[in-house]
């Protein structure tokens, strides 16, 4: 039976839970598992640590340090806008989910955390930046 090792392709359904029990991510609720490549960047390498050695329909959970899943919040990725950069089908409101272009052209996501006169505050750090949480995952197919 082959287990992951550190260059295979592997399908997987996982759920990130916070410390408190809430589900902030599954992709059970989709229905569709997560395909990637071991060492191709998409996790991080403490996360592939865990999963090394897993065989197919083997599940297993642990817990990661903010900076072994999604990192710490990153002060240079909280920008300062003028309000003039938004308008009437994007709300400067706080709570508002907002996406920019990055300089490869993909979309970054930001959420308005404050808005004061004529300054907006986006934080762009990730959602789940500077949290500890835990991994269910459920390994459905391995390549080697």
């Amino acid at each position: 039976m082959p287990v992951i090792t550190e260059n295979s392709e592997v399908l997987m359904h996982f759920a990130i839970k916070l410390e408190d029990g809430t589900v902030a991510d599954s992709t059970q609720t989709a229905g569709k598992p997560a395909k990637f490549r071991m060492g191709d960047g998409s996790l991080t390498a403490n996360f592939e640590q865990c999963l090394l050695g897993l065989s197919c329909g083997q599940k297993s959970a642990f817990e990661l340090a903010p900076e072994d899943a999604f990192g710490l919040p990153n002060p240079d990725n909280i920008h300062h806008l003028d309000r003039a950069k938004f308008g009437a089908d994007v709300p400067a409101e706080v709570g508002t989910i907002i996406a920019f272009a990055g300089p490869d052209g993909q979309d970054i996501p930001g959420i308005i955390t404050d808005v004061l006169g004529d300054s907006v505050t986006v934080d762009f750090n990730h959602p789940l930046a500077g949290q500890r949480v835990t991994f269910e995952v459920e390994v459905v197919a391995i390549e080697n």
